[in-house]
This record gives C-alpha cells, sequence and structure tokens, in this order.
C-alpha cells in the first residue's frame, strides 16, 4: 500500500543498514543502491545516455519482470521512470513486490507524457485513489509529437527557481510518486467507467479536486515552506557531496583490478 509521496528520489525512508535494489538505474544511479539490475546495456532508446554505475554497487544484467533473486531479498527497491517503458507492468511491480519489503516508484503523469512524450513510452499512468493506473499510450486521445521536454526537463528546472519549487509543491502535477510498503495498488487498462473517464474525457472540477485535493491556506503555505527549505537542502548536499557514476566498461575495469589485487 503507498505510505507517502516523496519530493523525489533523494527523499526516501530508506534506513542505514537496508540492502537496496534499483530496477532500471540506465544512466543515472541511485547512489544509495546497493544492487542495481539494467536489461538492456548496449542500447540507448529506453533512456538519455549509456549505463552508469557507482564503484561500490553490485551490476546485474536481467529483466525486471523476472529479476534473478530471493523472496524479500531486499529491504527497499528503487524503479525511477521505469514503468511507463516496460511490455507488462503487472508483471513488472509483482517482481518488485515479490524480492523486497517495500520501494519507491516514479514515473511520468498524464501531463507529463503530454509536455515530454517518449517514443519509448508505452504506457500513460495516473495515481487515482491511491492507485496506480496504467492505460495504454495507443489508446490516448492526443498528440504526442511536439515534445516540449526543452523547456520542461532541461531548462526550467535549472533556470527558474519557482519552476522548481512548483516540482517540489506540486510533485504530482509531472510525475507519479509512490512510496510503497508491502504492496502496490495498481490497475492496468481499466474497463470501469470512473478510471476511465481520466484517460478519455475532459476533466471536470471534481475530477481535478479528486487528482489535487483542495487544502487550506494555511496547509498550502506550510507545504510551500517546506518544499522550499527541501529543495536549498537538497542544492547544498547535492554541491557538497554529490559523487559520478562511471560507464559499465570503466566499472568492469575496476573490478578486474580490484580481483586482481586480491588474488
Amino acid at each position: 500500500m503507498k505510505v507517502r509521496t516523496p519530493y523525489d528520489r533523494h527523499n526516501l525512508k530508506i534506513k542505514k543498514n537496508d540492502r537496496v535494489l534499483e530496477v532500471g538505474s540506465g544512466h543515472n544511479p541511485s547512489f544509495r543502491s546497493n544492487v542495481i539490475v539494467e536489461r538492456f546495456i548496449d542500447n540507448n532508446y529506453h533512456r538519455c545516455g549509456d549505463v552508469k554505475i557507482f564503484p561500490h554497487q553490485e551490476f546485474v544484467n536481467a529483466n525486471g519482470e523476472d529479476l534473478p533473486f530471493k523472496d524479500k531479498e531486499f529491504d527497499y527497491v528503487i524503479c525511477n521512470q521505469v514503468l511507463e517503458h516496460v511490455d507488462n507492468p503487472e508483471k513488472f511491480i509483482n517482481e518488485l513486490t515479490r524480492v523486497a519489503k517495500s520501494g519507491y516508484i516514479e514515473t511520468p503523469s498524464l501531463i507529463g507524457e503530454y509536455l515530454f512524450p517518449k517514443e519509448s513510452h508505452k504506457w500513460v499512468i495516473l495515481e487515482i485513489d491511491n492507485k496506480l493506473v496504467f492505460y495504454d499510450k495507443d489508446k490516448m486521445p492526443g498528440n504526442y509529437k511536439n515534445n516540449y521536454g526543452e523547456l520542461f526537463l532541461n531548462y526550467l528546472p535549472y533556470k527558474s527557481l519557482s519552476y522548481k519549487l512548483l516540482s517540489y509543491s506540486e510533485g504530482a502535477l509531472m510525475l507519479n510518486r509512490y512510496e510503497w510498503n508491502k504492496s502496490v495498488e495498481f490497475v492496468v487498462n481499466p474497463k470501469d467507467d470512473y478510471n476511465l473517464s481520466f484517460f478519455e474525457k475532459k476533466w471536470n472540477r471534481e475530477m481535478v479536486e479528486k487528482l489535487f485535493s483542495k487544502e487550506s491556506k494555511l496547509k498550502e503555505l506550510k507545504n510551500t515552506f517546506n518544499a522550499f527549505f527541501y529543495m536549498i537542502r537538497k542544492d547544498i548536499y547535492i554541491r557538497m557531496f554529490y559523487k559520478k557514476p562511471i560507464t559499465i566498461e570503466e566499472y568492469i575495469k575496476l573490478k578486474k583490478l580490484i580481483d586482481y589485487e586480491m588474488e
């Protein structure tokens, strides 16, 4: 079940001694992950750059729909910007909940997919009533050829303080951020009118308030201040402690060198 909406993947409830798996880490792995899984090593169709990895991590080449791990082998699993790409979301999520006790899922929202669509994305995803609802992108109305990612992904997040603040205070606008414990509630290609309406019909005020609940002015102010201070703390932390991951080729050479020195 869902337990909270983090600000981002750096704001997760991971304990110091937790063993952490990351599935689909791609070119931007989380430093906290102990083991990372990547299916496509030589093909960047599903990501923005070559596979990267931190030297302390264990790398596994596997499909997220068939993970080579024991039940509950991990305390926590991170799945960041992956589920919108997969062939079978049900099988993929079932594997995440099988191998880990809790975790974090992040995907583009419906609005995000309209603004910065990717050809490799197969699903449009909304969080409705604490459920992740997947809808086949090919069935969705709309124009996905005009990609405004240069503005919303590559410019505003780095040049506009107000936009960065919006991304934290109203995170669900562009992204689904879903931290779970024990299980993930989800629906794939819903058949009921209620869930279908969010994908196929014009949003009315009732639907909007269902996705973005009304709050008091005091709660809005508190949320804005909390988002602002988180943003500042994160920027300071990254500037002081950020480490760059290395390529898979560099990782293999480093591991061979370590193994040789230990012999």
